[in-house]
């Protein structure tokens, strides 16, 4: 069996530290959304997030649910475990399809303005019984990207409920700007690297309850974690990463950066293209 260990998704702090970045909160600026309501657009700039939004209906989560199943098989008997499934579009055509998805785009675009990139995915999934949490953090902090205009769609996979371990926010955490964190102890059972330091002085949790097919936004600076899987079901989600075409990535980064609306003028991100074969769920 191979023994879980936090999954690094950032960059060495070293390295970070030599990145100039704006990360302050930019709200949203659209007042005419296609997808989304005004309302939602305002409660995204207040809370910081957005949830419960109905994008693939039971057949079309079903199939990717077994495109996930077969994937997930093959990663564990490669070695690798129920985590280590990241930058997957770049990987995975089915993934890369869902990242340029015109459903779950036409929702970014709502937050983003018209130019966007997807640049990250990464399943998260939670095995029946799992007892690793995800700590409470702030994304931004972490990522070697400027300015702080970076929104995640979390794609429910399963059903995800407080039973199997949900995710969770700390609504209005995002307009505190970044917020100290320190290195996880082992006694943390952390599937990230770093926790964020007293995080319920700012806020009560709110429950990021999804059925399969649903999806939560949220920014890239709200305080979100989850709990142990202590049920018998898997919980799985997948998290599409998308960022306004002005945003730079440094440290190599902007290679994963594929130009799913509008253009990206300055030429930065790499745009890749869909991964070859014809994998299709």
């Amino acid at each position: 069996m191979v023994e879980p260990s936090p999954v690094r998704i950032v960059p060495e702090q070293g390295e970070l530290s030599a990145v100039a970045r704006d990360l302050r909160f930019h709200p949203s600026t659209t007042e005419s959304p296609s997808a989304l309501t005004r309302g939602q657009v305002e409660a995204f700039n207040r809370e910081g997030y957005i949830k419960g939004l109905r994008v693939f209906d039971e057949e079309e989560i079903a199939a990717h649910r077994r495109y996930l199943d077969e994937l997930l098989a093959r990663v564990l008997a490669a070695g690798g475990d129920s985590y280590s499934i990241m930058t997957a579009h770049l990987k995975y055509a089915p993934v890369y399809d869902l990242l340029t998805h015109p459903r779950i785009v036409a929702y970014v675009k709502d937050l983003l303005g018209e130019n966007v990139i997807g640049w990250g995915s990464h399943y998260f999934c939670k095995l029946p019984r799992d007892a690793r949490v995800v700590a409470w953090h702030q994304d931004a902090i972490y990522w070697p990207l400027t300015p702080s205009k970076t929104v995640t769609i979390w794609l429910a996979v399963d059903d995800s409920d407080v039973g199997n371990g949900c995710m969770r926010f700390i609504p209005g955490s995002h307009r505190r700007g970044p917020l100290p964190h320190l290195p996880s102890t082992g006694g943390e059972n952390n599937v990230l690297d770093h926790t964020a330091v007293d995080p319920e002085a700012f806020g009560r949790p709110a429950d990021d309850e999804l059925r399969a097919g649903e999806i939560s936004l949220h920014s890239d600076l709200l305080l979100h974690g989850s709990g142990p899987n202590n049920s018998g079901r898997r919980r799985c989600g997948l998290t599409l990463r998308y960022c306004a075409a002005e945003v730079r990535a440094h440290l190599g980064w902007h290679r994963k950066g594929v130009v799913v609306s509008g253009e990206d003028a300055a030429r930065h991100w790499a745009d890749p293209p869909r991964p070859g074969g014809d994998e299709t769920v």
